[in-house]
C-alpha cells in the first residue's frame, strides 16, 4: 500500500507532467496559428521569427502587428519607424537599422527627415551622457525645465 507522502508525490509529478504537456499543445498551435497570420499579413515569415520558441511567436507578432503595424494608433506608421530607427541607431542593431530606414521610407518619411531623427537621437545620446556622467541633481534639474517651459508658455501668449 502507497503512504500517503508517496501518493502526494505521484499526484504532484502527475500534475506537473500534465501542465507540462497540456500548454505546449496549445502553445504549439498558437506558433502555427500565428506563423499562418504572418505569412497572410506579410507575405512570407522571415526568418527572424523562427529564431524564438514556439511559445513565444504569438506574442510577439501580436505585440508588432498591435503596435507597429497597426493604422489606428496614436501615432502614424512613419513616426513609429522614425523612433525605431532613431532607437536602433543608439543600440547599433544593423538589423534594425536596415528594417526600419526601409520601413521609414515606405511610410513616407524623406531622408531628410530620417536623417533628423538620427540626429535627435545623438542629441540624446549626448545630453544623456552629459548629464548623467556630471551627476546633475535631478530635481534641480526638473525645476529648471518647469521653469524653461512655463516661461516660453508665457511668452507664447
Amino acid at each position: 500500500m502507497l503512504t500517503l507522502s508517496r501518493k502526494i508525490g505521484l499526484l504532484a509529478f502527475a500534475a506537473g507532467a500534465l501542465l507540462a504537456i497540456t500548454p505546449a499543445h496549445a502553445e504549439d498551435a498558437s506558433a502555427t496559428a500565428a506563423y499562418k497570420d504572418i505569412q497572410a499579413t506579410l507575405g512570407s515569415v522571415p526568418d527572424m521569427f523562427k529564431t524564438l520558441p514556439d511559445v513565444a511567436v504569438a506574442g510577439a507578432w501580436a505585440e508588432i502587428k498591435g503596435v507597429q503595424l497597426n493604422p489606428n494608433t496614436a501615432l502614424n506608421g512613419k513616426t513609429k519607424e522614425l523612433m525605431g530607427l532613431a532607437v536602433a541607431s543608439q543600440i547599433l542593431c544593423q538589423y534594425c537599422i536596415y528594417f526600419h530606414t526601409l520601413a521609414a521610407k515606405a511610410n513616407g518619411a524623406s531622408d531628410e527627415e530620417i536623417k533628423e531623427a538620427i540626429a535627435m537621437a545623438a542629441i540624446v545620446r549626448h545630453w544623456s551622457t552629459m548629464l548623467n556622467g556630471s551627476q546633475v541633481d535631478l530635481a534641480t534639474f526638473k525645476k529648471q525645465t518647469d521653469d524653461l517651459f512655463a516661461a516660453v508658455k508665457t511668452k507664447s501668449q
